[in-house]
């Protein structure tokens, strides 16, 4: 029976034991090892196909277009919304094809193209001193601007994915002249010179060098139980996670993507694969583990998830936010941010 005619109907067991015989996909991905394995593990278990990983954080576009048609990787794995559609937009991944995933994820976390959708979400939110501010005092993405927080708000490099994302996301809100003024704002607000990850910052507000900070909320989940490194279960209690925008266009959020790679000789099992990812049972190991947020909205949140409280999601397109990143990394670059 061909793939097409499956798309019409139920996944069955026989089907997914079918998927036995493609033996392995290849992998690459930006995504962190300690996040991608659960969500392996549990579909060679389902199915019984196995997974040749490699972990790239840098360089894999071109990669891909010296490997072109030799390559051995089948699926790419990305952690923003930036290198999904660079990937795209250098004709490097396939269309995806599939009545699935347009069921289980909403338009705007999908390409208007068909070349790549979200798997997950991480709501951008502030992270606030819990014992010096409290998540009432901070409603919107456009107060870190404010005077009132001069001196106390700490952050990683504007450069980075996740923060270029949600300058991209206010320039398509309110229009390049005032993106900047809100940066030239944040930047003299800042308590430090921005450095160090998303934990640092939780980190620098537990120590007092700064009461606000932007964080992914997945974060939070991973220092409150972090048994490795207890001293970061310290750092979570110290903060809270203020949603904003909530009445008015809502929360930010960032993704994880994924993609069929245009190379690949094992598209039908590629194409299975993410539909899986983004079916109920995956998704409930995206917030059970990884502490994130599900894509399909009938998905439910893990009990730790749902306990940092529900907050409307900003439905800006993803296409938009990345049509927007060249013109927010070149006012990080003018702002110092």
């Amino acid at each position: 029976m061909k793939y097409v005619k499956l798309a019409a109907i139920a996944l069955t067991g026989a089907f997914w034991a079918g998927l036995a015989s493609a033996e392995s996909l290849g992998i690459y991905t930006h995504r962190q090892p300690f996040l991608l394995e659960p969500i392996l593990e549990a579909y060679t278990k389902k199915t019984a196909v196995t997974f040749e990983t490699v972990y790239a954080p840098k360089g894999l576009a071109a990669r891909l277009k010296a490997e072109g048609d030799r390559t051995k990787a089948d699926i790419v794995l990305t952690v923003d919304i930036s290198r999904i559609k660079e990937l795209a937009d250098t004709e490097l991944l396939a269309p995806l094809g599939s009545n699935a995933l347009n069921q289980n994820v909403p338009a705007h976390l999908r390409d208007s193209n068909d070349k790549w959708t979200a798997l997950s979400l991480r709501a951008r939110i502030i992270a606030v001193s819990r014992d010096r501010v409290g998540k009432e005092a901070v409603t919107t993405i456009e107060d870190l601007a404010s005077p009132k927080w001069e001196g106390k708000v700490c952050s990683r490099k504007g450069s980075h994915v996740y923060n270029r994302a949600l300058l991209a996301s206010i320039i398509a809100h309110h229009g390049e002249e005032a993106a900047k003024k809100w940066t030239l704002g944040l930047v003299n607000n800042l308590a430090r010179r921005p450095q160090g990850n998303d934990r640092a910052q939780a980190k620098a507000i537990y120590s007092g060098e700064c009461d606000v900070a932007l964080m992914n909320t997945y974060y939070f989940g991973k220092m409150k139980f972090n048994n490795d490194k207890p001293e970061q279960k310290n750092w979570a209690d110290a903060i809270e996670l203020a949603f904003f925008n909530q009445a008015d266009r809502g929360q930010h959020v960032n993704i994880s993507a994924a993609g069929i790679i245009k190379g690949s000789k094992k598209k039908d099992q590629a194409r299975a694969f993410l539909e899986w990812l983004t079916s109920e049972e995956a998704q409930q190991i995206y917030t059970e583990v990884n502490f994130e947020y599900p894509v399909n909205p009938r998905a439910k949140l893990s009990n730790e998830v749902a306990s940092w409280g529900k907050f409307k999601m900003d439905s800006l397109s993803m296409n938009v936010i990345a049509d927007n990143s060249p013109i927010a990394q070149r006012i990080i670059n003018e702002t110092g941010w």
